[in-house]
């Protein structure tokens, strides 16, 4: 019976390593399969138990951005005459433990304006008091009803310094905004408001500007073909609300020398910076008969606001190329941040949302 026994003990442990060797890794591999199939399952249960935002900022992949498309999808042209314009009389304030900072920044003017270098200018400006949408009875075309109120360049300064502490330990972004309610915000936290234009030329070139690094706000980003804020002394005839379009077709003048006739213009949507609480409107500008180099000679006699920017790219206006340009590696974390959606608007407009979107799904599946 031992040599029986010690038989089958050889046998078994022989059996036993055979089917180690066949079996073990196989039912490893299983057993993995299964327990990431579960581990997924699980994940899915739980999204879909989540509440999701309905405000969702702009992106694309890896390029992420603060812009929150308020109005607007690009197909839709918004037409002027639904944009309505109230500018309120009594100018913005700055709480009292804000104040001081505003002072700071004009004492930090002079002191510079004394060593003989070039001071902020303090500009009057808009704040935005509400934005507010409806439709139309008939056909639902939205109405826009915007609300400003007077500020000025110093009050935007102090007033961006959003997570500055306070005296009790708060900062501006904790004390005043809601993340999770992005257009509800205090008139002196939005001194800004500006149109973006996306301007391409009649050869089918996007015209992409860098910013100067000379500008206060942003420097060196690349950006909008226009950007252009709204100012109380330009636009604003006597007490008359500013024209949107007006400031459009001003900033195409000042920072690409061209005039109304030469090009056609749409408003495309309402753009909010959540991050910095920048308003824009952004536009779309198609030239009708100057090419890219006739923008380059024309440019080279003289520009208005040549300061602002200190380079410009021509990109072809297809959607491939311009979505490979905005991902480049060089470009895709610097961005201004109303930029990418003003481009991506500007292609929906011209290209169809259903085109668009699927060669930005190819161009980030390659990534």
């Amino acid at each position: 019976m031992g040599g029986i026994d010690v038989a089958n003990g050889v046998a078994g442990a022989v059996i036993g390593m055979l089917f180690a060797v066949l079996f073990q890794q196989p039912l490893q591999d299983a057993w993995f399969r299964l327990r990431g199939r579960s581990g997924r399952a699980l994940r899915t249960l739980r999204r879909r138990d989540e509440s999701s935002p309905a405000w969702r900022t702009f992106s694309l992949g890896p390029l992420q951005t603060s812009a929150l498309i308020v109005e607007g999808d690009g197909e839709t042209p918004i037409p002027p005459e639904t944009v309505f314009v109230h500018v309120l009389d009594e100018e913005v304030r700055l709480p009292e433990d804000m104040a001081p900072w505003r002072d700071e920044v004009a004492a930090d003017s002079e002191r510079v304006r004394a060593e003989g270098r070039t001071p902020v200018w303090n500009g009057p400006r808009y704040a935005v008091e509400s934005f507010g949408i409806s439709r139309t009875a008939l056909d639902e075309t939205p109405e826009v009803h915007l609300r400003l109120r007077p500020t000025d360049y110093y009050t935007f300064l102090a007033a961006q310094q959003l997570d500055r502490r306070l005296p009790d330990g708060a900062t501006p972004r904790s004390r005043y905004l809601d993340p999770g309610e992005p257009l509800r915000a205090p008139a002196f936290l939005q001194c800004s408001f500006a149109v973006n234009v996306a301007v391409v030329t009649a050869d089918d070139m996007l015209v992409v500007s860098r910013r100067s690094d000379r500008v206060r706000m942003a420097p060196g980003v690349w950006n909008s073909s226009v950007n252009e804020g709204l100012s109380r002394h330009i636009d604003s005839s006597g007490r008359s609300a500013p024209d949107l379009h007006a400031v459009c077709r001003r900033g195409m003048r000042e920072e690409l020398s061209l005039e109304p006739h030469e090009y056609t213009v749409d408003l495309l949507a309402f753009v909010l910076d959540v991050e910095r609480r920048h308003w824009s409107a952004h536009y779309y500008a198609r030239l009708k008969e100057l090419k890219s180099t006739d923008l380059q000679e024309r440019m080279s006699r003289g520009v208005a606001d040549r300061w602002e920017h200190q380079t410009i790219d021509y990109v072809p206006f297809r959607p491939a190329p311009v979505v490979r340009y905005m991902m480049r590696e060089d470009r895709v974390h610097r961005w201004a941040p109303l930029a990418p959606a003003l481009f991506h608007l500007a292609l929906v407009h011209a290209y169809s949302r259903t085109l668009v979107e699927r060669v930005e799904a190819q161009i980030l599946r390659r990534l």
